[in-house]
């Protein structure tokens, strides 16, 4: 083999490995292909997902604010309930003041 014959050779050698890293690509890429449906659903979940977070945090923020007003109420039934007690207390000691004096005289 004489040097031109070497150099068509690996010329040939090369240009065919060159067509089949051309073609492996175009296959790669032919089947990897992201097709416009896909991504008008991609589109659309991202939507759905942003609009679902939306409504999560207005749900939060409605949860947290019940949350605080039913801590308020409860607070307030809780002093109600020491103030009725406080006043049952003193009644009842009055009742018996007044029974003790009534036995007395």
């Amino acid at each position: 083999m004489n040097r031109t014959e070497f150099i068509i050779t690996t010329a040939i050698i090369l240009f065919i490995a060159f067509a089949m890293g051309w073609f492996a690509n175009w296959l790669v890429h032919r089947f990897t292909r992201v097709r416009q449906s896909d991504v008008a659903d991609l589109d659309r979940m991202s939507q759905e997902l942003h609009e679902a977070e939306e409504t999560r945090d207005q749900a939060i923020t409605y949860l947290q604010q019940r949350e605080a007003e039913l801590t308020n109420q409860l607070n307030q039934a809780e002093a109600e309930l020491r103030a009725a007690m406080e006043g049952l207390r003193d009644a009842r000691q009055e009742a018996e003041e007044l029974r003790a004096q009534i036995e007395r005289a």
